[in-house]
Formats: C-alpha cells, sequence, structure tokens
C-alpha cells in the first residue's frame, strides 16, 4: 500500500487529510511539526510527502532541506501545502527541490491529481531504474567471464606448455609463446587499472583532495603526443595517426590523469575503427581553456548510445568482439568533472565518432 506523510501543524486540517487518503486508499501518517515529520519520514520511509511550511519547531522549507540532504529521504515526492501564495515563496519551495506547490484553501481533486501525477512520475524514474540497472546487471554477467577468462586461460594454456616441453621446444617458440602471456597479462594489468582508476575518481569526487585543486600538467603536448604514438605503437599502426597538437604553458590536471585521458580517447578511436582508417588528435587553444579531440572514421555511434555510456556498458558485445568492461569513457567523463571541464561527443552509426575535452588553462 502506498504511503503518505502529512507534516501540518495545524490538526483539524491535519486530520481531515489523512482521513480523505485513508479512504482513498492510501497508508496516511500524520505529524505536527517539522522536527517530528523529519523523524517519521526517516523511520517510515513514505511513498510521498504533503507538507506545510509555516509550522513551529522546524517551518516546511526546514524539512525539505534537511529530508535533501539524506541519502534515505533525499528522493521521496514532496509537495508543499501552504496559505503562502507569493510568486517568491513558491520559487523558493521550487528551488529547494520541491515537485509541487499546492495552495490553501485547495479543493480534494487538486490535491489528489498532484499525488497520483508525483506518484507516476516516481513509479516511471523507478522503472527506468530498474531497466538500466538490468542493463548492468546484463553487461557484466557477459563481460567480466569473458574478460578475466580470455586473458587468464592464455596465460595458463601457454606457461603450461612452456612447463612441459621446456626441454624440446627451440628459443622462437619459446619467445612466440612468451609473447602470448605478455599481451594476456597487459589485458588483464588494463582490466584491473581501470576498475582502482574508477574507484579512486569516485572517491576524490566526494572527498575534494588538495591534488585536485592544486592540479597542473606543464606544456602538456609532449604527453599528449607520447601516449598517442605509444598506442599507435601497439595496434601498429602509426601511419593512421595523424597530429595537430599546440602547446601551452600548463593545464590545470595532473599528469596522470592527462594522460590517462589521451589513453582512453586514442585507445577507443584506434579499438572501433579499421586499419588504414585515419584517427586524428588534435587540440584548440582559448583563452581559458584547452581542448583536446579524437577523431575516427570507425563504427560510430547513434544519439541513443552516446547518452546511455556509462560503468560496466558496452554495446552490440554479440556482434563486435572487444576488450575491456566499458569503463574508458566514464573514466575520462568522471575526471573531466573532476575538474570542471566539458566533455562533447559527436558521433554517426558507420561513419565516424568525434569526442573533446575541454580542460581549463
Amino acid at each position: 500500500m502506498t504511503k503518505i506523510l502529512v507534516i501540518e501543524d495545524s490538526k483539524d486540517l491535519r486530520d481531515d487529510v489523512v482521513e480523505m487518503l485513508s479512504l482513498e486508499g492510501y497508508a496516511a501518517l500524520g505529524a505536527d511539526n517539522g522536527l517530528v515529520g523529519v523523524d517519521m519520514a526517516r523511520q517510515e520511509a513514505p511513498d510521498l510527502i504533503i507538507c506545510d511550511i509555516m509550522m513551529p519547531e522546524m517551518d516546511g522549507y526546514g524539512v525539505l532541506e534537511e529530508l535533501r540532504r539524506d541519502h534515505y529521504t533525499a528522493n521521496i515526492p514532496f509537495i508543499f501545502l501552504t496559505a503562502k501564495t507569493d510568486r517568491i515563496d513558491m520559487r523558493q519551495g521550487m528551488v529547494l527541490g520541491a515537485d509541487d506547490y499546492l495552495t490553501k484553501p485547495f479543493m480534494v481533486n487538486e490535491l489528489l491529481d498532484s499525488i497520483q501525477s508525483q506518484l507516476r512520475k516516481r513509479a516511471d524514474l523507478n522503472r527506468l531504474v530498474e531497466k538500466r540497472m538490468e542493463e548492468l546487471r546484463e553487461n557484466i554477467l557477459t563481460a567480466l567471464p569473458h574478460e578475466l577468462r580470455t586473458p587468464l586461460n592464455t596465460v595458463i594454456g601457454f606457461s603450461d606448455m612452456l612447463i612441459s616441453e621446456c626441454q624440446h621446444i627451440k628459443p622462437d617458440q619459446i619467445a612466440d609463446w612468451a609473447g602470448h602471456i605478455n599481451i594476456a597479462a597487459h589485458r588483464l594489468h588494463r582490466l584491473v587499472e581501470n576498475y582502482l582508476y574508477y574507484t579512486r575518481i569516485e572517491v576524490m569526487s566526494h572527498s575534494k583532495p588538495d591534488d585536485i585543486l592544486n592540479a597542473s600538467t606543464e606544456h602538456p603536448r609532449a604527453i599528449i603526443e607520447i601516449q598517442a604514438m605509444k598506442l599507435a605503437q601497439q595496434y601498429e599502426r602509426e601511419s593512421d595517426l595523424v597530429m595537430d597538437v599546440d602547446d601551452v604553458e600548463s593545464i590545470r590536471i595532473t599528469e596522470q590523469d592527462a594522460s590517462k585521458i589521451v589513453r582512453e580517447l586514442v585507445d577507443n578511436a584506434f579499438k572501433f575503427s579499421d586499419s588504414k582508417s585515419t584517427v586524428k588528435l588534435s587540440t584548440t587553444i582559448a583563452d581559458t581553456s584547452y581542448t583536446i579531440c579524437v577523431e575516427d572514421n570507425g563504427r560510430g555511434m547513434s544519439d541513443e548510445r552516446l547518452n546511455q555510456i556509462g560503468a560496466y556498458m558496452q554495446f552490440e558485445r554479440d556482434f563486435y568482439e572487444q576488450q575491456g568492461m566499458g569503463l574508458g569513457l566514464v573514466i575520462v567523463k568522471r575526471l573531466v568533472e573532476l575538474y570542471k571541464g566539458t566533455l562533447e561527443f559527436e558521433s554517426k552509426a558507420d561513419e565516424f565518432t568525434r569526442i573533446c575535452v575541454q580542460l581549463p588553462r
């Protein structure tokens, strides 16, 4: 049964609203002031809150601020019910995060319509979240076993062969098998590195350490070009890489994180484009910003896919063989947010992808 909390200091009105809601099939609870209402909201976890503004102990604005600060109550639909009709008062309530605002006196059907509207919105949001969670679960179940087992099987298989055949195999065969082991080990290392990197970013986003506030990379051109060339060599596509990189005195990001952004963008460009097609790395300088753009002529992404980019999200994996857990672009996105930059995607399916990161100078 849907649970609704009514926070109202007028006993007659509170009792009337609770009784009316009960007759409509809701489980209605009443609180006679703001402090009691906040405690009840935390204890009862209602599906919706109706709250007066002018109350003793704590007014409605204070109730809303307190509940929005609490992770467990932050997303409960909240309707103000008040005699205050000034636009300033209404605006203040909406700015604080209220979902609706009804003035006294009100018609019963107005309140019921508002309640049903907010409950529908919440149900739609819950369905969307559940859909995204199901996609996340599916992607993890699809990607994780493959990403762990494939390189591990390579390491185990070739190392077993080296052990069992060590008395008979030739040096060039040893080098070949060791090469397969090395590639698989690097693949596992990248998987672990990205997971740890993603975790570090999430921790940093809450703690705001000094290395964010005081971050600086001097003359980033060399770092950008070195990281891009390493990847071109790794993919054996040096001739496909075109660079037009300008230099500036400094940008506001650590060298480690700047290198990570370039590596992830260029790696994706090579990974999702064919050999002999161009991968272009360029920069643009403005008064307060430095923009790094990477463009490829690969498979591209639709607008829907761009909007769905998230941790552990990969697209059409059954159709395309690809490596990784889908963390690369998410790491880039979170780093850009961390350093107060901007990230722009432009892509067309089966034609091109262009990703630009703008960082403060």
